[in-house]
């Protein structure tokens, strides 16, 4: 297994996340001396010849200092607005931390359907690699004003969801969560310094030892097996360590440290396992068996139930009867006929379909383990 220095060392191109709770001072007020201490280490890692893409929380907590308001409210409207307000202030703060280093920065809001769609998802990759080659630094953020996902929690999971996903479109080396602990907590206390199975943390999570309690940390974990199951690594960190950027990019232990998995996946893998099923087909134990560890397409036999309404050539989760997910893939077929076909034998599908008929619910190249 590549040594966590050299994978570190390695990284040419890093997404960085950083929170709203790290972004703020005691008084929830936008800590323009912390940004600052960050663009600082960005510059320096630019100069060296590392691309940094951030993901930047904060757009609420601005709206609401500018707006004199010290409680967030519930009320979605709202909330919209006062991102709206709060944006502004957000790429302000930016753009001031990195005006000494000579970097003007790019705003780049995202909703939850620019990677649903294909198209939008590589064009993510191209404008964000054409804003590094003009010199310039990306600060991605949710685009709060008209999606609902980030501001209630469903989608997202206050950025480290989206920070994967901008990682996966990126075909990033590694993505750093700085957050307000330093890493996974074992169960004394302490930081699990390299994490091999995200089971293991997992089960560390059920403690919840984690300063950030179960759901912060739940979505950490979420975003660092998107980010290691197609071949790069992940660090979650506190970001308030001084120097945090250089330092773990240097092989230096801090935090802990997510060991990709082997082999690299395509950019066609990584959206077939980034974007949102459009449906749900279910599956018995031995088609279950046959896809997650044989390699084998789906089959009509192994299928027991379809949910949800879609088109061929929709990306469709493939679970369990309890519904534990296995895969995900491109259909064959719309739901009503895959519904049509569940338990069929292969012999029978021409008969039923004639010409329309595909073998395969699911082909094993259209396919991403979970």
């Amino acid at each position: 297994m590549p040594h966590r220095r050299n994978i570190l060392k390695a990284a040419r191109h890093v997404v960085i996340k950083l929170g709203s709770q790290l972004l703020t001072d005691k008084a929830n007020q936008l800590d323009a001396a912390f940004v600052g201490t960050v663009a600082a280490q960005v510059a320096r890692l630019r100069t060296a010849g590392v691309r940094v893409t951030i993901v930047s929380s904060g757009a609420v907590a601005c709206g609401l200092t500018l707006l004199n308001l010290s409680k967030r409210p519930r009320d979605l409207a709202a909330l919209q607005a006062i991102a709206a307000v709060g944006q502004r202030r957000l790429m302000d703060a930016w753009a001031d931390a990195f005006e000494p280093y000579s970097l003007p920065v790019a705003q780049v809001l995202l909703t939850r359907e620019d990677i649903d769609d294909r198209t939008r998802f590589l064009n993510l990759r191209n404008t964000v690699n054409a804003i590094h080659r003009l010199n310039a630094v990306p600060i991605i953020n949710e685009n709060d004003t008209i999606s609902t996902d980030e501001l209630v929690r469903i989608t997202f999971g206050d950025n480290d969801i989206l920070a994967a996903l901008v990682c996966q479109a990126l075909r990033a080396d590694l993505l750093l969560l700085m957050s307000v602990v330093d890493g996974v907590l074992d169960a004394d206390g302490g930081p699990l310094r390299t994490v091999t199975k995200i089971e293991d943390a997992e089960k560390l999570l059920r403690s919840e030892k984690s300063a950030l309690g179960k759901g912060g940390m739940n979505s950490k974990l979420i975003a660092a097996r998107m980010v290691t199951r197609a071949g790069e690594a992940m660090v979650l960190a506190d970001g308030r360590t001084p120097e945090l950027l250089t330092r773990v990019l240097a092989g230096e232990e801090i935090g802990s440290f997510f060991v990709p998995q082997a082999g690299k996946q395509s950019g066609r893998s990584r959206w077939i396992s980034s974007v949102r099923p459009a449906g749900t087909i279910y599956v018995d134990d031995g088609a279950a068996v046959a896809v997650a560890e044989k390699n084998r397409s789906l089959l009509p036999a192994g299928v027991t139930r379809v949910e949800g309404n879609f088109a061929r050539g929709d990306v469709v989760s493939i679970v369990t009867a309890d519904g534990k997910p296995v895969a995900r893939g491109l259909s064959n077929y719309a739901s009503p006929d895959a519904a049509m076909l569940c338990g069929k034998k292969t012999s029978e599908l021409r008969q039923m379909l004639g010409a329309r008929a595909y073998e395969e619910i699911v082909h094993r190249d259209n396919l991403v383990i979970i």
